[in-house]
């Protein structure tokens, strides 16, 4: 988000970010093909959130490297613009749109980047020793994709307490980030995007359980389960919902339809989806599906709650047919290669 810088003490990069838009890009883009690609990530970032440099601030970082003196009573600069630019310049056109997507991505995945470039099982190992909080604070901040393999490298009985923290997570303020980073310090070198980082949550949760090795999410979720059920059952109600019911193959859903009554998909079907209806209408013979459409048609108004509770029992049918091995849903169990 762009800003207006302020006065205070500033950090190497914000200096060479400030020193490099007092400069220009034609400058800007001869230094930045002398600095590394993770140098260039961090000056970038202080760039692309200034929008307005103070006289005094400035005065101060070229009185500082004794390149230029202040005109004027400030810099207005379109920070993100110029840093594409001054990249741009350096004359590697892949380069450039590779760092500008890093900085300029979803604040939650720019956190720790020396723990996202690192071997899962160096982070395992990094992290294994660590209290679940803070192992669940360091995990929230990386892609799910990486997240579900340092958790397959993690100790099985570590695995539940980290992701339950991990759900339970909404915002992290910058001191809190500043105090991961400071701990972690000593071992790896850490790059903070010093904003309050929207991380963690269900929703992150549900995308890691389901890039986990089979059976690990189900073993998560008990132990979660034994903590808090609630919110164990809602982990359950967005990793797979009846929406969800399109992904099976034919012969699978055939399978879960043999086990739901028909009254029970009636009532499951009237909130339905078109794209849903038609792909279970599909597996049933013709003359179930006519009566099922006439019955949907002839059916009085119902409540929300009734129709969504039905719509969980069928999903309750195709996970635990799932974990008897009787079907497969895509999507989950991490690596499961059919054959």
């Amino acid at each position: 988000m762009s800003k207006t810088m302020q006065t205070g003490k500033l950090s190497g990069a914000e200096k060479a970010a400030i020193l490099l838009l007092c400069l220009g890009e034609e400058a800007a883009s001869r230094v930045f093909k002398d600095l590394s690609d993770v140098e260039v990530r961090m000056i970038s970032r202080w760039m692309i959130n200034i929008d307005h440099i103070p006289a005094k601030i400035a005065q101060e970082v070229i009185d500082e490297f004794n390149r230029l003196q202040i005109e004027h009573a400030g810099m207005f600069v379109q920070g993100r613009e110029f840093a594409r630019k001054a990249i741009s310049g350096s004359g590697d056109p892949k380069r450039a749109d590779a760092i500008m997507e890093q900085v300029s991505s979803t604040p939650a995945y720019r956190p720790l980047e020396t723990i996202a470039r690192m071997q899962s099982r160096m982070v395992a190992s990094l992290l294994q020793s660590e209290h679940p909080q803070t192992v669940a604070l360091i995990l929230s901040t990386q892609k799910p994709e990486h997240t579900a393999r340092i958790m397959n490298d993690l100790p099985s009985d570590l695995r539940s307490e980290v992701m339950y923290r991990i759900a339970r997570i909404d915002k992290i303020s910058p001191e809190v980030i500043a105090h991961i980073e400071d701990a972690l310090q000593h071992e790896i070198g850490v790059v903070v995007n010093k904003e309050q980082q929207q991380l963690g949550g269900i929703d992150n949760v549900v995308e890691i359980l389901g890039r986990l090795e089979k059976g690990a999410d189900r073993q998560i979720l008990e132990r979660i389960e034994e903590t808090d059920a609630e919110m164990a059952e809602e982990i359950r109600m967005r990793m797979f919902t009846f929406e969800d019911l399109v992904a099976l193959d034919g012969r699978a859903l055939q399978t879960v339809l043999r086990e739901v009554q028909n009254d029970q998909l009636t009532l499951a079907l009237k909130t339905a989806s078109e794209t849903v209806k038609e792909k279970i209408f599909a597996s049933i013979s013709s003359r179930a599906a006519e009566m099922i459409r006439e019955d949907i048609e002839a059916m009085g108004p119902v409540r929300l709650s009734e129709v969504e509770s039905i719509q969980q029992t069928i999903v309750k049918i195709a996970l635990k047919l799932e974990e008897e091995s009787r079907i497969v849903i895509p999507g989950r169990g991490g690596q499961d290669v059919l054959v």
